[in-house]
């Protein structure tokens, strides 16, 4: 690659950079605040309207995590790493953690109740992509079975949230795709 070439480049990606950090900028903008208004509209339009959580926001602290839920208190927490993604990945998360208010587990009744909405599978699968990306897929789980990405998505979505300790009944949306993945919807 010549010096031009690579400048040319350079400035590309700075300049890539510069509109990513905008759009996560305009998110963090409309904070927490948007982010419930959006919670129960996606809760309204493909749940409808049954999941009414008491708190959503943004977090810091999910570094294994796309969201957690808990249930008991009704909160919503989703890992600002989201936050650069399209709009629909974080609906779909929403939708997914709402879900968790109506039914706690990931048994049939809860797929149901996500894939309600239109672009679950699209998001799942971004999310599966970001995971793989990063490399957190490619390493087989302790006992030595093929990790969850190997396995394919159905075993991914199988494992999306986990649910805590039967005390605190928070479920999770992990990004580990050997432990899981998780995703979100529309366009916000």
């Amino acid at each position: 690659m010549s010096r031009a070439e690579e400048q040319r480049w350079i400035a590309i990606m700075l300049d890539r950079l510069a509109t990513q950090e905008r759009r996560s900028a305009r998110r963090a903008a409309r904070g927490d605040g948007e982010l419930g208004r959006r919670a129960a509209e996606l809760s309204r339009q493909y749940l409808g309207g049954v999941a009414k959580p008491t708190g959503v926001r943004w977090v810091t602290n999910q570094g294994s995590r796309w969201g957690s839920c808990t249930p008991v208190d009704g909160t919503i927490r989703l890992s600002d790493r989201l936050a650069t993604m399209p709009g629909w990945v974080v609906d779909y998360v929403l939708v997914h953690e709402l879900a968790h208010l109506i039914e706690i587990g990931h048994g049939p009744r809860f797929y149901r109740l996500v894939d309600a909405y239109p672009k679950a599978e699209r998001a799942r699968g971004y999310l599966l992509g970001v995971v793989a990306g990063a490399g957190w897929a490619a390493e087989p789980d302790v006992a030595g079975q093929e990790s969850a990405y190997e396995a394919g998505a159905d075993e991914v979505d199988d494992a999306i949230s986990e649910v805590d300790d039967a005390a605190n009944v928070a479920t999770d949306t992990p990004t580990e795709a050997a432990s899981t993945t998780s995703a979100a919807g529309t366009l916000w």
